[in-house]
């Protein structure tokens, strides 16, 4: 699945049968290169951690009960800036074009490739999420 596809995608709570938010973003840990957390549109708070997700299905995204919708940690939560749009460089400083989409796994939340103009990099590559730019791997 690619983040495109994914944004603005319903949250559903499964214990009320009822709407709590859209999908408007992802938190990514370029450790684990791995979605740690969705960003909610939604009025009162704007972070879903992917450990509470019941599961990320075609049309909607399940969780157990509208609670587990928070505000962000400082930091990295609410800090983390889209990886869409940014450009990337590799730790020698060569680029590699802009993050048109990221594919991912629905299950896990691994990154599995940034899909750039030029190229397709392995998740596995991520090593950074900065303001300027995602850092990876030669």
């Amino acid at each position: 699945m690619r983040f495109t596809e994914a944004l603005k995608r319903e949250i559903v709570d499964t214990s009320a049968a009822s709407s709590i938010g859209r999908v408007a973003g992802f938190v990514v840990d370029p450790r684990t290169h791995a979605v740690t957390a969705l960003r909610v549109k939604k009025a009162d708070h704007d972070i879903l951690a992917w450990d509470d997700v019941s599961a990320f299905g075609v049309d909607a995204v399940t969780v157990d009960t509208a609670a587990r919708i928070r505000a962000p940690h400082q930091g990295v939560e609410a800090d983390q800036p889209s990886l869409l749009g940014h450009r990337v460089l590799d730790e020698r400083g060569v680029e590699h074009g802009a993050v048109d989409d990221v594919e991912f796994d629905p299950e896990s939340g691994t990154v599995r490739y940034l899909l750039t103009s030029r190229e397709e990099i392995d998740g596995a590559r991520l090593r950074g999420i900065g303001t300027w730019a995602v850092v990876v791997s030669v």
